[in-house]
């Protein structure tokens, strides 16, 4: 049990760490530098808004969203739902990286 709280754990400080770089990652999010997401991002539709960062369990509008089973199993994975359709998978990879690995 304390294993599986732990695991949580890195998991809500990954999107503690993500949520201090929420401008950076939206301009990575996108290849036009944040202006293809400014339309996308409204906080309408099931979409965050783009001007803040959220997060929750179950949450389809969060910016980030941990899925219910994750929050119940203690382990597992989270979704970031800012990218664009059009993003570049390798910025998208990279800006997450530097943020929850190296601290950047």
């Amino acid at each position: 049990s304390s294993g599986i709280n732990a695991e949580y754990g890195h998991i809500e400080a990954a999107i503690a760490a993500m949520s201090k770089k929420h401008t950076e990652h939206i301009e990575s999010y996108d290849p036009s530098g944040g202006a293809d997401n400014r339309r996308r991002l409204t906080g309408l539709h099931e979409t965050a808004s783009i001007d803040q960062f959220s997060s929750g369990v179950a949450h389809r509008g969060a910016s980030i969203r941990i899925p219910r089973q994750v929050a119940a199993d203690g382990y597992g994975y989270f979704e970031d739902r800012r990218p664009s359709s059009n993003a570049d998978p390798y910025s998208v990879t990279n800006r997450i990286i530097r943020t929850i690995c190296l601290n950047e």
